[in-house]
């Protein structure tokens, strides 16, 4: 005999007669965005204002050490110009822009999220902050406007290039030491010769910055977990875990790497902003940066808001922007893998 059931396919949606056609819905009010969102260049950058769309700040060296001595009587016959070595960097501003709009039925009927304008327009700033990251952590060259295309700014993987930008000194690009180009497969000798690297550029004990991809961070995390083979740099087979008996917790993460030239903090990138990820490219997840605060920052000539426009009877809308740059003060100060 037929049986009452609560599933009938005829009946998704309810389009005739049935038994589940009195059923009542359970929709929950939880509503799930499973989107990589953290913004870690951007949010770990000095803020400035700027008050053009071409910033530009100057970078100047010390002359080499030298251990001639002077002569007893000896006079000064030629002088030197100390500023003979100072240049100018810059990049242009680049505006952001996201838009929003709901309709004037959707924002009266209830709904699970909610779905009105407010929440519009605060998805509009998440998906704006990442349009940022993106940008910051991308190989794009900065570029004019001209009336066909727009301002763009130069990202990290232009401006750490060893070989460039044409409009920096050689002097002041970043070393080939402090760019390593085997991603994942980096071993803990390499690493450290980036840091190395770093350090004599400006002879401090750094505290920088890694901000690592999936891959990369992996990588890494291994450096606590195996002995390192001295003679060739790569990692030894055999597995070692600092175990506190105490504990039932054993830590396999390295968020801090201390090393002898400076201590770096190991920050997770947005996957969703790796610039192969971005442009479309096999995206090995391999890509990091190795900031030093001190010398990297983001000058804001229009800071993040939101505008509201006219509704012109179909509902409210409007969007959220900003305009700003990249400052990179001192391109040797920093490092690269990829």
């Amino acid at each position: 005999m037929a049986i009452t059931d609560t599933f009938n396919p005829a009946l998704q949606p309810v389009t005739t007669q049935g038994p589940s056609a009195s059923n009542r819905e359970d929709l929950t009010d939880v509503l799930t965005i499973l989107a990589p969102e953290e913004t870690p260049a951007l949010s770990s950058a000095n803020r400035q204002g700027a008050n053009a769309t071409f910033v530009e700040w100057t970078v100047d060296s010390l002359s080499s050490p030298s251990t001639a001595g002077v002569s007893e009587g000896a006079d000064i016959t030629s002088f030197t110009d100390q500023f003979a070595s100072r240049a100018r960097l810059g990049n242009y501003v680049q505006k952001f822009r996201r838009d929003f709009m709901v309709s004037d039925l959707q924002e009266a009927v209830e709904s699970v999220g909610p779905a009105k304008v407010a929440q519009a327009e605060a998805k509009a700033i998440r998906e704006l902050k990442r349009d940022i990251e993106a940008t910051i952590l991308s190989d794009n060259d900065r570029q004019a406007e001209n009336g066909a295309v727009a301002y763009k700014m130069r990202g990290l993987g232009d401006w750490l290039d060893s070989a460039g930008p044409s409009d920096v000194p050689a002097d002041y690009r970043t070393p080939a030491a402090s760019i390593d180009a085997n991603g994942s497969s980096i071993t803990e000798s390499q690493f450290n010769t980036v840091i190395r690297s770093i350090y004599r550029a400006n002879g401090e004990a750094n505290n920088l910055v890694l901000i690592a991809d999936t891959s990369l961070r992996r990588q890494i995390a291994d450096f606590a977990r195996f002995g390192v083979d001295v003679a060739n740099g790569t990692n030894a087979g055999v597995r070692s875990v600092n175990y506190d008996g105490n504990s039932s917790t054993i830590k396999l993460s390295v968020e801090v790497y201390q090393s002898d030239f400076g201590i770096v903090s190991i920050i997770n990138m947005n996957p969703e902003t790796n610039p192969e990820t971005v442009t479309g490219a096999s995206a090995n997840h391999d890509r990091g940066y190795m900031i030093n605060p001190d010398y990297y920052g983001i000058h804001e000539l229009i800071p993040m808001g939101a505008s509201r426009l006219p509704n012109m009877g179909g509902g409210e809308r409007g969007f959220v922007d900003c305009a700003l740059t990249l400052g990179v003060y001192a391109p040797a100060a920093h490092g690269k893998i990829s």
